[in-house]
């Protein structure tokens, strides 16, 4: 398959004509239809249903349609930036986050840097082990992630231990002004991510096993909404770190954990040969913000 293919179809599925997506494309009828044909072969499936008048997309061709969308909206977006970080107009800085990170510092943070320094922010949402694989090759000039690792080509930084709060659904029989793991170990449990791992998800684990609870998992969710979702819909308990309590929803309760120690670390993370002056003023803005909020 090659991006031609993406952008044929593009043009069809917008038109649902031939004729009029060939004279988009600059392009004869008949090469255009071989290529659609060439792209249905290739993934073994109808992506148009070429018998209607006017032309209409299988179930296939709207989800390839709305996904290929995206995905060429994204190399656009790619290749304009690449040309203006080639041309010196912009510089480019990369930055890993796990999705939790996301409802703390990190967006403040990333304006404050877009606003004192000309360049373009590369967001990237990754578990801290992907962080790990992209700041080794280079994809991401710095991660916040949750979990510890050993590796001796990067720098680990703590910046805060997030405290964990149970995550209930509305009405739920344990809401209180607190719970423990105990309590939580007897529900059914969401746990996230489900992959990769390990991850927070083999954290939350650890954190229940450290106190002699097994957990009844009962569904997992590669993703933090996913989870507070399944939460919301009745389906088990998940633990989250406090700061996502920042993202409001009215069918669920947030309800903190008594036992001590039940906390989530904020990394930041970071080559040790890389001393780029950029990656040094944005891990200033970092420290700044973590030492103001700390003392």
């Amino acid at each position: 398959m090659e991006l031609r293919h993406l952008r044929y179809f593009q043009a069809v599925a917008q038109t649902l004509n031939f004729t009029r997506a060939a004279e988009r494309l600059h392009i004869a009828q008949p090469p255009l239809s071989r290529q659609i044909q060439q792209l249905e072969e290739q993934l073994g499936v109808p992506l148009i249903e070429r018998g209607s008048r006017p032309l209409r997309l299988t179930e296939a061709g709207k989800f390839f349609h709305e996904h290929s969308a995206q995905l060429l909206a994204q190399l656009d977006e790619v290749c304009e930036s690449t040309r203006r970080i080639g041309k010196n107009r912009r510089r480019w800085f990369g930055i890993g986050f796990a999705p939790s990170t996301l409802y703390g510092a990190l967006p403040e943070l990333i304006r404050q840097l877009r606003a004192e320094e000309d360049l373009d922010v590369g967001l990237s949402e990754f578990v801290t082990l992907e962080q790990v694989a992209a700041l080794k090759a280079g994809r991401i000039d710095v991660g916040f992630g949750r979990m510890y690792f050993d590796d001796p080509a990067l720098i680990q930084e703590v910046l805060a231990e997030d405290p964990l709060v149970a995550v209930l659904p509305l009405g739920h029989r344990l809401v209180a002004d607190s719970l423990s793991l105990r309590e939580l170990a007897g529900e059914p449990f969401i746990l996230y991510p489900g992959r990769p791992r390990p991850s927070y998800a083999d954290h939350v684990l650890g954190l229940f096993r450290a106190r002699g609870h097994s957990l009844k998992v009962a569904q997992l969710a590669n993703e933090l909404q996913t989870a507070v979702g399944l939460v919301a819909a009745g389906m088990g308990v998940t633990l989250v770190p406090s700061m996502v309590q920042r993202m409001h929803r009215e069918d669920v309760i947030y309800v903190p954990v008594s036992d001590p120690g039940v906390v989530s670390p904020i990394l930041m993370i970071r080559r040790k040969d890389d001393h780029s002056p950029l990656l040094e003023r944005f891990v200033a803005l970092v420290h700044d913000h973590f030492d103001t909020r700390t003392n």
